[in-house]
């Protein structure tokens, strides 16, 4: 028989005595610390008195963190930001600060173990890999994406706005946004493509495309497409054509403008094109920023041969030229005969309707079903399931059963439906079922396959790559597909966008350097013209209602004495040429490194670089023989302070200012960059270095000295000490990238004492020092790069296990860059995912069969 338990209820006073004594001791005395906060109180804690409170505790908050002001210890522990920065700190030596004392060696890993272990939960056997952000294709994938599925060079850049950037990086899904004017060019995007690649008729007048390269000019300056508005001149082709009968004939051309020292050129210019003598079009014109030039003309034509001459005849031949302007023949199109009797298959028509296309509609539809399935599975880069297919296969019968409408069409209209898709416009990635007793799912291979080829190539996956993923084997075998795809052609494409925006290089084809500024530093000083300039500068600056009559004249005068100085040209400039060789130097350095299996290390130490002819002689190495154009590598002796990016005009460049180096963006980008430790970002309201220098009445400021007065403010002093040692070092370098001793008649100090304590005369020992004892540093560094573009995200806290373990990897490998590419590939950042929440954000939207 049952019997209800018999309950005992303590008195209410009793109760009321347990919950206060809870009350009082806390929730520590129900239940036991975590090893993390147990380790804290332990062997932390001590540490951070002895080290740290200095600045950070008893009452004491520098850089607003106080390690004794947080309301527990598990709350402490629990700020995984804190000490994440924490941790970068302590391994990039910045605290404790130089001047405090410093913990033992043991004691510094026993903290760095704890913050990763402990406060940031790092578990090296199954790291975190992050979270899923979903990516669109940005500008350069979207480009080369069409290009590889269909064969079309789509001009990304003209036809879309500039993808934002992050980390550094235009590929991170953060910041990849789909604005709705750019989802409507993604939508004409799609036609415009599809209408370039596949043929929406059975039939057309043959096409003959003639571009302006063929074109042979007179006077033959060079083999450019372009005609100067300075000279007389012509450029003439010659076309046979083997049938009699109507042609259209599709003229396009460009009027085009460079922009030249400030300068603007008012030339004009009169530009014909003719047709077997008869002038068909003819026009004037001046400044006319790129605009294009486009014309088309039915002609009847005979067997034979037919001529197409394009002239110019310069309108105001006496007017000063700036050399700016100029033509440019895009190409002449010939279509014809336009009888419908001698109309041929169009191009790519066998490629897309290989067999006859069926006259009824159930054969129609299978025909239409057997087109766009494999087109599909290449479109979206993985197996595509029947409802997708069917429903894109209706809508391409639903056109072409329209009255006029061709089955080409129908199909065209398909596939441009396709590459409107979330499908085909975002990377999709779905999970397999976490395994081995891992946290975290693998994504699948062929979400796997995209990664990697987003990664090397810039482009979907090739049929090598989708085959692997579709028999299950990619994984397996990733070593040896980097291999390969480091191989191809298409790998340059990482080189010019990783390297272009880590190390910058690609912004030196447009920053701003004035060549007659910057070499003026160079010569002797003249104290009376200096005297002049400086006078010239306070009456500048002053409002100008306030000059009296007297000063408005000396103004007058002044200026003339001034910028006279400066019209003479400079013994060399930053041109097109000099500037596109400059980053192709940086970017070859790299591409020599990965594809030869260089160390690392010889990014920043490495004894070569590369160079051509004009690049050789701009930097005045003239004694290395480097002829011709091609950029070939060349090796320094010992002691020569060229070799390594950090002396190559792409990184001088674009970290100087536009009439002078600048030390500080030197030193912050190898702080970035190199060692991956940047400052701060600078309190509001700093002086500039210009104004610092005003101060000094009696004698022209080197930068040095510049920089020494304004490192004398406290609110400056802990980052200047970090980054102008770095920046000076390379003052031997001005803003073009050419050796120079001396500025402004003073002799150039490189020298320097870095942070961390290793003294050094020049660049050349400042590099050794760098790669002789900071190799951990930039190895974490590249690693943590090379990740984040990888990954399209930022990196964080829970990142530390992973950048960690391919830097041991790079290092037990000696620092060979296999390695890198290896570990990263191989990481769980790179092959698994946190689960995604069901139907989140736009990933519900991709899943959707459009």
């Amino acid at each position: 028989m049952y019997r209800r338990p018999t309950v005992k209820f303590l008195p209410s006073n009793w109760i009321r005595i347990v919950l206060a004594v809870a009350a009082i001791a806390g929730p520590r005395s129900f239940a036991a610390d975590s090893p993390a906060v147990a380790g804290f109180r332990t062997e932390i804690r001590p540490l951070l008195k002895e080290f740290c409170f200095d600045c950070h505790g008893d009452g004491e908050k520098k850089g607003n963190v106080a390690f004794d002001a947080f309301a527990s210890d598990e709350a402490l522990v629990a700020d995984r930001d804190l000490w994440f920065h924490a941790l970068k700190n302590l391994r990039s030596e910045l605290m404790p600060p130089p001047k405090k004392s410093q913990p033992t060696a043991a004691q510094k890993a026993r903290l760095e173990d704890w913050i990763k272990s402990g406060a940031l939960g790092a578990n090296p056997a199954d790291p975190d890999p992050g979270r899923v952000t979903l990516r669109r294709l940005n500008r350069v994938e979207y480009r080369n994406t069409v290009r590889d599925l269909l064969g079309v060079e789509f001009d990304t850049e003209k036809e879309f706005p500039p993808d934002d950037a992050g980390r550094g990086f235009d590929n991170l899904g953060d910041v990849l946004t789909l604005p709705p004017i750019l989802l409507e060019k993604y939508l004409a995007a799609a036609r415009t493509v599809v209408g370039r690649a596949v043929p929406s008729v059975p039939l057309e007048p043959a096409e003959r495309v003639i571009p302006g390269r063929d074109f042979r000019k007179a006077p033959a300056t060079n083999a450019s497409p372009n005609l100067s508005y300075y000279e007389k001149a012509s450029a003439t082709n010659v076309l046979s054509v083997a049938k009699p009968g109507r042609y259209r004939i599709v003229m396009d051309a460009t009027a085009n403008e460079r922009f030249v020292d400030n300068q603007f050129d008012y030339n004009k210019c009169r530009l014909a094109f003719r047709v077997d003598g008869h002038e068909w079009f003819g026009g004037e014109y001046s400044r006319e920023g790129g605009r294009a030039i486009h014309g088309e003309y039915d002609v009847d034509w005979t067997p034979g041969e037919h001529a197409f001459v394009f002239e110019t005849d310069p309108a105001l031949p006496a007017k000063k030229q700036v050399r700016s302007l100029s033509f440019k023949i895009e190409s002449v199109t010939v279509r014809g005969p336009l009888d419908p009797k001698e109309w041929v298959r169009p191009k790519n028509h066998d490629k897309y309707f290989a067999k006859e296309i069926p006259a009824d509609a159930s054969g129609r539809r299978a025909y239409a079903r057997g087109i766009l399935a494999p087109f599909l599975a290449k479109a979206y880069r993985r197996p595509v399931d029947p409802a997708t297919t069917e429903r894109l296969v209706g809508l391409a019968e639903s056109t072409y059963a329209q009255p006029g409408v061709t089955f080409e069409a129908g199909i065209a209209q398909a596939m441009t439906a396709a590459l409107a898709s979330p499908r085909f416009l975002f990377r999709e990635e779905p999970l397999e079922p976490a395994r081995g007793g891992s946290r975290y799912p693998l994504v699948d291979e062929f979400a796997l396959a995209s990664r990697l080829s987003y990664f090397l190539w810039s482009s979907m996956p090739d049929d090598e790559l989708l085959r692997l993923a579709g028999e299950g084997k990619l994984r397996s075998g990733l070593g040896i597909q980097v291999r390969r795809m480091q191989a191809d052609s298409k790998f340059d494409g990482f080189i010019r966008n990783f390297v272009g925006q880590w190390l910058q290089a690609r912004d030196i084809e447009t920053v701003a350097i004035d060549a007659r500024q910057v070499l003026a530093r160079e010569m002797p000083v003249d104290p009376e013209f200096e005297k002049k300039r400086l006078r010239f500068r306070e009456l500048r600056d002053k409002p100008e209602k306030s000059l009296t009559p007297e000063e408005t004249k000396e103004v007058d005068a002044l200026r003339t004495v001034v910028f006279g100085a400066f019209r003479q040209p400079p013994r060399t400039e930053l041109n097109g040429d000099i500037r596109r060789a400059m980053r192709s130097e940086t970017e070859k350095t790299f591409q020599y490194i990965v594809r030869e299996d260089r160390p690392l290390l010889e990014l920043v130490d490495g004894n070569y670089t590369f160079l051509n002819e004009k690049l050789a002689r701009h930097y005045g190495l003239t004694n290395l023989g480097v002829s011709g154009d091609e950029m070939r590598r060349v090796t320094f002796a010992p002691g020569d302070p060229h070799g390594g990016v950090l002396t190559q005009g792409s990184v001088l460049g674009v970290t100087s200012n536009p009439t002078r180096t600048s030390p500080v963006k030197r030193g912050l980008f190898v702080l970035d960059n190199i060692l991956g430790a940047p400052p701060a970002p600078p309190p509001p309201d700093i002086p500039s270095l210009e104004e610092t220098a005003k101060k000094s009445k009696d004698k022209i400021l080197t930068l040095r000295e510049t920089l020494a007065i304004h490192r004398e403010k406290p609110l400056c002093t802990s980052c200047h000490n970090r980054m102008d040692p770095l920046g000076l070092a390379l003052e031997n370098f001005n803003a073009m990238g050419i050796w120079r001793d001396q500025e402004r008649g003073s002799a150039i100090d490189p020298s320097g004492q870095l942070l961390s304590g290793e003294s050094f005369t020049d660049i050349v020992g400042l590099k050794h020092a760098l790669a002789a004892n900071h190799s951990t540093e930039i190895y974490r560094t590249v690693a943590e790069k090379l990740l984040t573009y990888a990954l399209g995200r930022g990196l964080e806290y829970h990142d530390v296990a992973t950048v960690d373990g391919v830097v041991e990897r790079v290092r037990a490998a000696g620092g060979r860059s296999s390695a890198l590419f290896d570990a990263v590939v191989d990481s769980a950042a790179f092959q698994k995912s946190r689960e995604r929440a069901p139907g989140a954000g736009a990933a519900a939207s991709v899943g959707q069969p459009n």
